[in-house]
């Protein structure tokens, strides 16, 4: 397995563009199911995550062609025609967000069959709330040996659908499966994050009617058909914030391009508590930080537009080396503080009881044989290891190849020390 290696104490200085947002890229690939006219996606991300679901459409029946165009990487899908509507556990259990081709496949053809994702290691993440909002849209559900088998052979139908708690997952798949069924839908409790909003404006785009998207409440009137079209993807706020974290634990300053900054507001407002210089700039946001030493500041997680559980681990590393004692409430997602081993690896001192962790900063970390277990705990562990004295290595990768396109080079531009070791035998 390949790994990374860092070298920390370089200052960051520089620009790096942002990619865009696999959180929205792989929902909007999954829409192209919901029209036989091809839709054209720019400002796509080159990640794993979008091969494993491009893998999955091309079984279905989509073309799925990756070029660069005049506005960068794009990629552009087709599906004249659902050739099958069955889901593999082989090719669903590679990505969890795969699942989301149920509704899709549902609203065109009236039936398929999916396999459930299974578990996931920062928790549970059940689709109960998927599969109860798509049997309130008509569709009768049987799940046998592990698959989801749906049937709606007259079509889908509105519903009024309130979701228990937030959900960003269970209010982007029913959106999915609305836009084609008869009659109005209203999703109330809905999740707010851009990534559903800029799906409703790719859908709107092609010919849905979606009003409300970005707040809690998203009305939904059916249409017959969908046509294709052009979107741009959102840019990636994770992926905006995490440089943003890492620019302010290695101190200079970073500007962060093609970035919409009042997508990390909440995370902006906790940098500039600890002490970093936020700047707005015309196309992103510009982070800098001088010799000071940081201030410890307390986070809580929450739905969007409350700090980012995305954003946890990447905070949590930063505020290892802040003066005094932070307190980070992870409550989003159980089992989020599997980083925190890793990061005592490098000299961390942090406590866990149950969702809260106590960050206790330290002068210094140093740098030490790691392992990812996570997407975003990978992350984490990159951070720390640019501010560590002397060489972190980071095992298992892949995790970070999932979400961060071109990560190395990105960071290695502004300076840091930063090197793919490939092929290596992970031995952490």
């Amino acid at each position: 397995m390949d790994r990374i290696a860092i070298v920390g104490g370089a200052t960051l200085e520089g620009s790096i563009p942002i990619s865009g947002a696999k959180n929205s890229a792989i929902k909007l690939m999954a829409a192209s199911l919901l029209t036989d006219a091809p839709l054209r996606l720019t400002n796509m991300p080159r990640l794993a995550d979008t091969r494993f679901l491009a893998r999955l459409l091309r079984r279905l029946g989509t073309e799925v062609t990756e070029q660069d165009g005049v506005d960068g990487p794009e990629t552009v899908l087709h599906t004249p025609e659902i050739v099958s509507a069955f889901a593999s556990y082989d090719l669903v259990r590679q990505m969890r967000a795969s699942f989301n081709v149920l509704g899709p496949l549902i609203a065109r053809t009236g039936h398929a069959k999916v396999s459930l994702p299974g578990g996931c290691s920062i928790g549970a993440r059940p689709v109960d709330l998927h599969l109860k909002a798509l049997e309130a849209l008509g569709a009768h559900i049987d799940l046998n040996e592990g698959y989801v088998y749906a049937q709606a052979p007259r079509g889908l139908k509105g519903a009024r659908i309130e979701f228990p708690f937030v959900s960003v997952g269970a209010t982007e798949h029913t959106l999915l499966a609305a836009v084609l069924a008869r009659g109005e839908t209203t999703l109330l409790n809905a999740a707010q994050e851009p990534e559903i909003e800029d799906l409703a404006n790719c859908l709107n785009m092609m010919g849905a009617r979606i009003e409300g998207a970005g707040t809690a409440t998203i009305r939904v009137t059916g249409v017959d058909r969908l046509a294709g079209g052009d979107h741009a993807v959102v840019p990636d706020r994770i992926e905006a914030g995490t440089y943003a974290v890492a620019a302010a634990v290695t101190g200079g300053c970073v500007r962060l391009t093609n970035c919409r900054a009042e997508h990390i507001q909440a995370l902006l407002s906790k940098l500039v508590e600890a002490g970093v210089e936020v700047t707005p700039t015309p196309d992103g946001v510009q982070i800098r930080r001088g010799p000071e030493r940081l201030r410890s500041v307390d986070v809580v997680t929450d739905p969007y537009p409350g700090f980012a559980t995305d954003l946890q681990a990447q905070f949590m590393a930063l505020m290892t080396l802040a003066a005094g004692e932070s307190v980070i409430r992870e409550t989003v997602f159980e089992n989020r503080f599997m980083h925190v081993p890793e990061l005592a690896r490098l000299g961390a001192d942090i406590t866990v009881h149950g969702g809260e962790a106590r960050v206790r900063g330290v002068e210094a970390l140093n740098g030490a044989q790691v392992m990812a277990t996570d997407l975003r705990a990978s992350v984490s562990l990159v951070i720390a290891g640019l501010a560590a004295r002397g060489e972190t290595v980071v095992h298992r990768v892949y995790h970070l190849d999932r979400g961060f396109e071109r990560l190395e080079e990105k960071l290695s531009n502004c300076g840091a020390d930063i090197r793919r070791l490939k092929g290596e035998e992970d031995a952490a």
